[in-house]
């Protein structure tokens, strides 16, 4: 099995998918260039102009077009470069694309993707670091995907394609060229909405997705270090949500620590917290800690390091709640 970074691995997939005549992908810079960040490479020469469309600087007008085609019995795959650039479309997911299967009572649907880089951790300007996966999961009608390996990411970017209805599919920045793992050759998918335990253990639960994944794993090797045993838990899809497997590692441990990129202010941690009270309080040791970045907006590069929950914030969390 061959060790792909998620950026090749998103390639794959992004192949594999336009072998399916009704499959486009569309977006700022996909075709010619290849992808702000190279996802799209190659892809505009072997499938054509037609089928790999570099669009204008418009948000709006790029998921408009995306949800025009869905309707029409087409797959499209739009790409937003960064978060902060998505927001000119958002009129057009949560007015059109999200409601038009409850709008037309099932008549129609909209299967396409929303591609989304998402996060910080890479020096990137202003508006290319936001973390703002709240406001698309807060929206009936969406699935919300957030793979944190190469094999996930292809795995899940595939099975979005395949949704009858639309997924708003995050890929955090920081990770393209920071993970490589074992990806399965051709086409295979893995299904949107089940969790995966990334690591047993019986002490504290760790609770994570996306970027967050790597330093919550690098907090558990450092837990183990002290005799502490982390199980971890990647969250994969935010919705729906998987909270049978989060409330079994909870249940299993006691404790509970969930961490997220996004600020801490009415952020996904918050219901994942939630939900885990609603379900495990009985079995809860000690209150869940949450780490998260801060309300603000995320600092340039030079301050960029204190915002994202590092390792060692996570370790601190857990700690607590063993000595609570």
């Amino acid at each position: 099995m061959p060790e792909r970074s998620m950026i090749e691995a998103i390639n794959e997939a992004l192949d594999i998918a336009l072998e399916d005549p009704a499959v486009v992908l569309l977006g700022e810079d996909v075709g010619a260039t290849g992808g702000v960040f190279r996802v799209s490479d190659g892809l505009q020469q072997k499938h054509g102009a037609d089928r790999v469309i570099d669009t204008p600087v418009a948000e709006s007008g790029i998921i408009g077009a995306a949800y025009g085609m869905a309707i029409a019995g087409m797959r499209p795959i739009a790409e937003m470069q960064f978060m902060g650039f998505s927001y000119p479309g958002y009129d057009q997911v949560i007015s059109h694309v999200a409601r038009i299967r409850n709008r037309s009572r099932h008549r129609f649907t909209a299967p396409m993707v929303i591609r989304i880089t998402y996060g910080a951790g890479i020096g990137a300007a202003e508006h290319h670091s936001e973390s703002a996966e709240t406001i698309y999961a807060h929206i009936p009608g969406l699935k919300v995907v957030v793979p944190s390996t190469a094999g996930d990411a292809k795995g899940l970017l595939l099975a979005a394609v395949d949704d009858p209805d639309p997924v708003v599919f995050l890929e955090p920045i920081r990770l393209y060229r920071a993970v490589k793992d074992d990806v399965p050759e051709g086409r295979y998918t893995v299904p949107i909405g089940v969790a995966r335990v990334a690591r047993e253990g019986g002490d504290v639960t760790l609770v994570a997705y996306g970027s967050m994944m790597k330093d919550s794993l690098i907090a558990a090797e450092k837990l183990a270090a002290e005799g502490i045993e982390a199980a971890v838990v990647d969250v994969r899809s935010i919705v729906p949500l998987d909270i049978d497997t989060i409330v079994g590692s909870v249940r299993a441990t006691g404790r509970a620590v969930v961490v997220q990129e996004a600020p801490r202010t009415a952020g996904y941690a918050a219901e994942i917290v939630a939900q885990i009270q609603e379900r495990a309080m009985y079995s809860l040791e000690a209150p869940i800690e949450r780490v998260t970045g801060w309300d603000i907006v995320v600092p340039l590069r030079r301050a960029e390091h204190l915002y994202v929950p590092s390792p060692e914030r996570i370790v601190s969390a857990a700690k607590r709640t063993l000595t609570a």
